[in-house]
């Protein structure tokens, strides 16, 4: 980016407001993320754990999709190790979030790791 008037800026600042808007309507959706949507409340209790000084409600809506998605893996689908989910989710929330993101993201799913991993003993 050269400029903040830069016609290529300009473009994808829309494109994220497009892709930003559609979180607000009511758009079709991917089956994959029709069976996440199943477990939200188990999701978001997770979140609350992790994380009880940011309610639900106030979680940038990127990094709620971020810790939905990699909580979904971590403890319902369980088809990928937890160290690659992990890293997959810092990396979205380092190309999808805003500066704390990688490290709010890492954080919380630190914490439930830690709480799955002593659960279990």
């Amino acid at each position: 980016m050269k400029t903040a008037l830069d016609p290529r800026h300009k473009r994808r600042q829309k494109i994220i407001e497009d892709l930003f808007k559609i979180e607000f309507h009511n758009q079709p959706i991917s089956h994959s993320t029709r069976e996440i949507i199943k477990h939200v409340k188990l999701l978001d209790k997770n979140i609350e754990y992790a994380a009880p000084e940011f309610p639900i409600d106030k979680i940038n809506k990127v990094d709620l999709a971020i810790l939905r998605l990699a909580i979904y893996e971590l403890l319902v689908s369980k088809k990928e190790p937890p160290k690659v989910i992990i890293d997959e989710a810092i990396e979205l929330a380092k190309e999808y979030g805003g500066e704390t993101s990688p490290a709010f993201v890492n954080g919380a799913l630190g914490k439930i790791i830690n709480h799955d991993k002593s659960s279990k003993n």
